[in-house]
């Protein structure tokens, strides 16, 4: 691994002060929505900005500010972070910019170059920062975290994660809670075993560690057929949630492994699948619930905890909303775990329902098998990684979502071995025909992607924007009852929050590929998203 600081504020004539963030900021980052200081904008995961200049009157007059180009060729999936004027965003795979939220202009750029035995499974990508203090944090492809001087770009210092050789990789942004620095694992591809660990925010150190498949003698290894525990991923790839009051953290955990052959994984394959509630000072296990028992179709629940305080059923509580890749959503209690409700968001054939406990009931012949079946919704989910968004003002629950999609899972025999793929299956189109071990993904003609609009309370479907292909977008919702998302055509459009209708769109040239934000500076609230290689940002015409 190298690293490389480039000093580029005095050469601009540039330079700022940042803020310190203190954790009590983070805590109450809506009573500062000038700022976005979290992956999601707020520790309860809802994407949501109560900024109100731009409404659905005047958003037709957006134009554009500024655009960043990055000089990387992977995906740019970053969401940035805005403090105090200044944004900090990551191009792949681990370079950090600081810029001038409001004109683009870069005060610096950190580069890390990671090591050769990096192997993240889907793309040498990063989605994001954390920030505490005047501190920057990053985890690398190679299994890093790193802290970084807010002002300078200068590392301050450098925590080995995991085994890079092994497959272990960091992709997502990290979670500050308190004074500890909390990141998951990625590389379940690997046949990692995947954990979570908490690192003290000013040394580095690690503070607690939680293995997302558990070992002999702890709770849910029995979910696991002989030694299978000790390859049987559960990886992390998107940030979590916390929520003070119960000082639980909470996050999504992905896939069995081997992915696609459940015969070598017999039993519910705990915690896979599933969400975990975490004590936040001590990483023990305070409850969980699984999504998908035994995964067959990678499906993941590796998407992001939405926390909201709401009336149910005429008491208030205090929910988690969960839009899942395997086609259902869910609400929970989330100080106990208890499934409140759950139903279809697309179309799903691998589950007829779910049962008084949330527990999928299987489909007679949906399981894998040498030759092959077809399940809906497909390998990438009726969702993904791209966030959702809960809106306080509708308290509606809003989903990046493709629908009528499918995929023909087969399944072959694997070993494992250190750092080699261990899925038992790999991707291939059907005009070249199925065999034993192959995914196919199929887009049905009618198929397509929305962004869906569901109240999560009754699960009824309020309104759907439609689109002529799928989406990688995450959303965002505003304070003025405004949607903000966008799609693989390359549009980035807003959305009325309240109908679903249309009230403006730009084409960008690329697949808009993150979850847009909102901030303002001086006085003018700005909108930004990533598309292809650039980061695009808007305001109102002046």
């Amino acid at each position: 691994m190298r690293t490389r600081h480039l000093i580029l504020a005095a050469l601009l004539g540039a330079s700022f002060a940042p803020a310190q963030v203190t954790f009590q900021r983070l805590l109450n980052a809506e009573k500062e929505p000038q700022n976005w200081l979290t992956y999601s904008g707020n520790l309860l995961g809802q994407r949501y900005s109560p900024l109100t200049q731009i409404t659905a009157a005047n958003v037709k007059n957006l134009e554009l500010q500024w655009v960043y180009q990055v000089r990387s060729l992977e995906k740019f999936e970053a969401t940035p972070l805005v403090v105090d004027g200044v944004m900090y965003t990551v191009q792949a795979p681990n370079d950090v910019i600081a810029l001038d939220a409001a004109t683009g202009r870069v005060y610096w750029i950190y580069q890390y170059i990671p090591s050769n035995d990096a192997r993240p499974c889907c793309g040498r990508i990063n989605r994001g920062l954390a920030i505490l203090g005047d501190t920057l944090y990053m985890g690398t492809i190679d299994a890093h975290l790193i802290a970084i001087d807010a002002k300078s770009g200068k590392p301050l210092w450098n925590t080995v994660v995991g085994n890079p050789k092994a497959g272990y990789a960091l992709t997502h942004a990290p979670l500050i809670v308190k004074d500890k620095v909390i990141v998951g694992v990625a590389g379940g591809e690997y046949g990692i075993r995947g954990y979570i660990a908490a690192y003290d925010a000013r040394t580095g150190k690690e503070a607690w560690k939680f293995y997302t498949v558990p070992g002999p003698g702890e709770p849910g290894n029995n979910t696991w057929a002989g030694d299978t525990w000790k390859t049987g991923g559960g990886s992390v790839w998107v940030t979590g949630s916390y929520d003070a009051d119960t000082n639980q953290t909470y996050w999504g955990i992905g896939n069995p492994g081997p992915d696609w052959n459940g015969d070598l994984r017999k039993g519910d394959n705990l915690y896979t699948d599933s969400v975990v509630a975490l004590d936040a000072d001590t990483g023990k296990l305070k409850w969980h619930f699984q999504f998908s028992p035994h995964d067959e179709f990678d499906y993941d629940s590796v998407q992001v905890p939405v926390l909201a305080n709401v009336e149910w059923q005429g008491r208030p509580r205090k929910i988690m909303y969960w839009a899942n890749r395997n086609g259902f959503y869910y609400a929970l209690d989330r100080t106990t775990g208890q499934f409140l409700r759950g139903a279809p968001f697309a179309k799903v054939t691998w589950a007829t329902g779910l049962d008084d406990a949330g527990r999928p009931v299987r489909a007679p012949g949906s399981y894998s098998t040498e030759k092959g079946v077809e399940i809906y919704p497909g390998n990438q989910g009726a969702t993904n990684w791209y966030s959702p968004s809960f809106s306080p003002r509708t308290g509606w629950f809003y989903i990046p979502t493709w629908d009528n999609y499918s995929s023909i899972f087969a399944k072959l025999p694997v070993e494992y071995v250190e750092g080699r793929n261990f899925t038992a299956g790999a991707p291939q189109s059907i005009i070249t025909g199925v065999r034993p071990g192959q995914i196919v993904t199929r887009k049905e003609e009618e198929g397509y992607g929305a962004i869906r609009a569901i109240d999560p309370r009754t699960g009824e479907k309020k309104w759907d924007f439609k689109m002529t292909d799928v989406t990688d977008s995450g959303v965002l919702t505003t304070g003025s009852d405004l949607v903000f998302a966008g799609g693989r055509e390359g549009y980035f459009f807003a959305l009325d929050a309240r109908t679903g209708s249309l009230l403006w769109r730009m084409p960008l040239g690329g697949v808009v590929a993150s979850g847009p934000i909102s901030y303002m500076v001086n006085g003018k609230q700005y909108v930004s998203v990533n598309a292809g290689s650039g980061m695009f940002v808007f305001a109102l015409k002046q």
